[in-house]
């Protein structure tokens, strides 16, 4: 085999993917398919949105394999629902071992499921929001390498998504954060070049219908 390019590994299956997940079967699994396949469901958008603040300070893997604890923990992130928790609900989850118990990030959750209501209320959904955000072919770097990819923690549409989340009252939205969500959500496409989820990622986003 020919060496692989500088971030690709081959996994026991002999394919060539991003380096990240080091072959970890749940890691794995969520990059091949979950990780920048394009989502317009609502609640996902706000649940990964959510997690991707939590994970501040931590691993995604760390989230990864709690995300079903969060999940019961905060409703299944029906943003309606989580709206309507109490003083009482944060206590229940700053109890709640088998979640990141940051009070601070636990109220954050039921500030943006309000902030989420007013943004639905405004602009139809979420979906319809934040893929409007989605950079032009023109805001992407021409490659899309590990030299590349290493660099990008954030852009400036991640920037500016971050300052009018913050401007509309969200929380634990840095750039960085938000960036990790563009990637997560399929915004962008940032499987490396020679990661054999690439193409099926592409070919995704060209099918996906932008919601309006």
């Amino acid at each position: 085999m020919s060496e692989l390019p500088e971030g690709i590994i081959a996994g026991e299956d002999g394919e060539p993917r991003c380096w990240w997940h080091g072959n970890l079967p749940d890691y794995l699994a969520y990059h091949d398919t979950e990780w920048g396949r394009p989502v317009a469901d609502d609640r996902r958008l706000f649940e990964k949105i959510c997690l991707e603040g939590f994970q501040s300070g931590l691993s995604w893997l760390t989230i990864l394999r709690k995300r079903e604890n969060f999940r019961s923990a905060f409703s299944g992130f029906d943003f309606n629902e989580v709206a309507e928790f109490t003083d009482a609900d944060v206590e229940r989850c700053v109890a709640d071992a088998g979640i990141v118990r940051h009070r601070g990030k636990i109220v954050s959750v039921i500030n943006n499921a309000r902030r989420a209501q007013e943004l639905v209320a405004e602009k139809g959904s979420l979906a319809a929001y934040f893929w409007s955000w989605e950079p032009g072919a023109d805001e992407r770097p021409e490659r899309c390498d590990h030299a590349t990819l290493s660099k990008l923690g954030k852009t400036e549409v991640s920037t500016a998504l971050s300052k009018d989340l913050k401007r509309r009252g969200w929380s634990f939205v840095g750039p960085t954060t938000v960036y990790a969500f563009m990637q997560a959500m399929g915004m962008v496409n940032d499987h490396l070049e020679g990661c054999c989820v690439r193409a099926e990622v592409e070919a995704a986003r060209g099918a996906f219908l932008r919601p309006t």
